[in-house]
């Protein structure tokens, strides 16, 4: 054989490592290091061949004995031949689909050559697809501190998005992710393309993680190199409020409704505003401020053209009219601007590029009457949620001889075990991936290629992608059930409500038809209940006390309602009230304690929880209570349910809107009546008496555990027949309709 330096395969070894004879090539290597032992290539190559055997310490002792006894010069130039011989043969394996394989032989080149920043990318790359990185092997394979030392812009950039695809999927909640995207930073050649990888897995962190803090930390990122970003700050300052920096998250809401113009973005921006003034609570002077310039800019949508602008902007302002019915309970004027907001939506939803193609026209059955009803569920809802909580009991009573039961999830919640639990519930399942922007059209697609009768949203508005999927009308008949409220979108068919939640007169303010079940709404068969973490004692309340308790977010705390409880506690002697619910800590402190001194009460007497561990245990720690207060304009929902299924006497005020009614369908359809309150005046009144009269609580309380074996809002599977005898009528309307036309 005649000496050769160069790095390729010899023609005849070629054909043997193409068919995977590697030992037969590497005999042939064998011989002619016999016959030629001062070529090096072939201690590369026959060291690259032992490897793809498994025989990971003959090749490193092969490659030894090729570097042995090497001048400092011809040591870096044979290194520099075994790190491309091996580079290539990666990269060969990768183009095979052998990962595996792959891995193996960079693995072995970053011993080669450990600083090596090509090599270290792609093995966190090659790590992430295999679903194999981990914290420690970025830390020490030292790829942060090579990519710091580069020059700026001197990486390959499809590669540095490849990797970082990697951390970003595999290595949260750590904070090295944060460090490896900083020093991703100075590399970034293509700006766009950089948000396009980082922003959805930001969105995925926040909300699928449940780790909003770090999302924000990677924003934070992102904005040293785009800082006037409108999508990013929209975003940043979401996850700054969800993960309760609520400070920080008006900051970032009222930086981004500086920088706008439009009313679509002024919009939205004081939405975001609104949110974190609202969920942070006792900044109620500044709400009262921007919900009117928020009002302003949502009636300026009208003259607008939503079908020139993105639809992920259209369909946010569904969300828009969100918080108004927690700020004054008028029907009239909230539904007015709610209706108004989901029609121009609608029409910009239907009327987008992105929508072409997705509006469907459904055929009838040729026996309508007769055949099983195929019944989806469309929500973000079904896990650890409130919503989840409460539509579990309509789920597992359902009966499956007469509906298919279609589950159609808008994004997976990971360690869940609600979710789980719906997953299993359901004969059909399919789930929305975050990472597809037509994902919304395509799950409306789905819905009607399953030809579901009926699609019932328990969204409402607390999501837009659940909006724009059922502005598209994927099933013929369309109901909303839970939730917050009646969406108003004019594709929704019914709202589903009872004789008590809404007035009479409400239906004029309705585009949904108004479908009343008999008694309740909701109805659930129980929660489960976990052992009690808090005492009198530990708060230093004494046990002859009377305790007052109020449970709810930042953004139900009213000044006027709260007011009104400080009333009642000013009236009640040897009175204590427990405040507790998400918000900023400094802020709703500031502002129960403010408002108990202009009414005369002593801050000394209100005690401000902190958050259970747990919703069983939550549940346990109510009967610490002898009277809960109920907020108003916006009622308890969940926490009336649960405040009732312990025998805790409640005081609410009843007004005209939905949400200001909930509490007061709750207390009727558990048999009770004390405690329901038609002005402030009476809601005073019931508080005081209620706290004077133990007898009485003691009454109320008997009464609501009997009525746990009686009453429709603890009879879920009678609640579910009823619901299944709506679904059945609203069927046979249509088609009735349908046959007529």
């Amino acid at each position: 054989m005649t000496p050769t330096t160069h790095l390729s395969w010899h023609p005849e070894v070629k054909e043997w490592i193409e068919q995977q004879a590697y030992a037969r090539a590497a005999s042939f290597y064998e011989q002619a290091l016999e016959q030629e032992p001062e070529v090096k290539t072939y201690y590369w190559h026959l060291g690259l061949l032992l490897l793809l055997q498994g025989q990971e310490a003959e090749a490193q002792m092969v490659w030894l004995m090729g570097m042995a006894e090497a001048e400092a010069e011809q040591v870096e130039v044979w290194t520099g031949e075994l790190v491309q011989i091996l580079a290539t043969e990666a990269d060969r394996q990768v183009n095979l689909g052998r990962r595996q394989l792959a891995w193996l032989v960079r693995q072995h080149l970053r011993e080669v050559a450990p600083t090596q920043l090509e090599n270290l990318l792609q093995l966190v790359a090659l790590a992430g697809e295999l679903e194999r990185l981990n914290v420690e092997d970025l830390a020490q394979w030292g790829v942060i501190s090579a990519l710091k030392a580069c020059p700026e812009q001197s990486v390959d950039f499809d590669l540095l998005m490849r990797s970082l695809l990697a951390v970003l999927q595999h290595l949260p909640p750590y904070a090295l992710t944060v460090e490896f995207l900083e020093a991703c930073l100075p590399q970034v050649a293509d700006i766009s393309l950089f948000m396009g990888i980082l922003l959805p897995e930001a969105v995925r962190i926040a909300h699928s993680l449940r780790l909003p803090g770090l999302a924000a930390e990677l924003l934070e990122q992102y904005l040293q190199l785009d800082p006037d970003n409108l999508e990013i700050l929209g975003h940043l300052a979401t996850f700054y409020q969800n993960d309760r920096q609520y400070d920080r998250g008006i900051e970032v809401a009222r930086s981004r409704l500086d920088r706008v113009q439009n009313p679509v973005d002024r919009a939205f921006s004081s939405h975001l505003l609104l949110r974190g003034l609202m969920n942070a609570g006792g900044y109620w002077q500044q709400v009262q401020q921007i919900s009117a310039q928020h009002r302003h800019w949502l009636t300026q949508l009208q003259t607008e053209q939503l079908t020139d602008i993105h639809l992920a902007h259209i369909t946010r302002m569904v969300t828009a009219p969100y918080f108004f019915p927690y700020i004054q309970d008028d029907l009239r004027q909230n539904r007015v601007v709610q209706n108004q907001v989901m029609a121009i939506c609608q029409t910009g939803i239907r009327q987008h590029p992105q929508s072409q193609g997705f509006l469907f026209e459904h055929q009838r059955p040729q026996n309508p009457l007769q055949r099983k009803l195929r019944i989806g569920y469309l929500s973000h809802c079904m896990r650890r949620h409130s919503v989840g909580w409460l539509a579990r009991w309509l789920i597992e009573h359902h009966d499956r001889e007469q509906f298919d039961l279609y589950g159609y999830f808008i994004y997976e919640s990971q360690n869940d075990s609600v979710y789980d639990w719906y997953a299993n519930q359901f004969q059909h399942v399919v789930v929305m991936r975050r990472d597809c922007e037509d994902e919304p059209a395509q799950l409306a697609q789905r819905i009607y290629q399953d030809e579901i009768d009926l699609l019932i949203d328990l969204d409402s508005i607390t999501l837009d992608i659940t909006c724009q999927v059922l502005a598209l009308k994927p099933a013929p008949i369309q109901v909303t059930w839970l939730g917050w409220d009646a969406s108003g979108l004019p594709a929704v068919d019914y709202f589903v409500a009872d004789p008590y939640v809404l007035p009479d007169w409400a239906q004029d303010y309705y585009p949904e038809k108004l479908w009343r079940l008999p008694q309740t709404y909701i109805a659930v068969d129980g929660f489960e209940v976990g052992v009690p973490n808090l005492r009198r004692e530990d708060l230093e309340i004494p046990p002859d006390a009377v305790v007052y308790l109020s449970a709810q977010r930042g953004y139900k705390r009213h000044p006027e309602t709260t007011r009104l409880q400080m009333q009642i506690l000013r009236q009640v002697p040897n009175s204590y009230f427990l405040i507790k619910g998400i918000a900023d800590e400094q802020s709703i402190q500031k502002f129960f304690t403010e408002l108990a001194a202009e009414v005369g009460v002593d801050p000394t007497r209100l005690r401000f929880l902190a958050e259970a561990p747990s919703e069983a245990v939550h549940r346990a720690n109510l009967a610490i209570a002898d009277v809960v207060l109920d907020t108003f304009p916006y009622n308890g929902a969940t926490t009336t349910l649960e405040t009732l299924w312990m025998g805790v006497p409640l005081v609410t005020r009843v007004g005209e809107q939905f949400a200001s009614r909930n509490s007061y369908t709750m207390l009727v359809n558990a048999g009770i009546s004390e405690g329901i309150a038609w002005s402030d005046a009476e809601y005073v009144e019931w508080g005081v008496r209620l706290g004077n009269d133990a007898e009485l609580r003691q009454h109320i309380h008997w009464r609501l555990l009997r009525s746990r074996q009686t009453a429709p809002l603890w009879n879920g599977k009678a609640f579910t027949r009823e619901m299944e005898a709506a679904y059945q009528q609203m069927w046979q309307c249509y088609c009735k309709a349908a046959q007529s036309n």
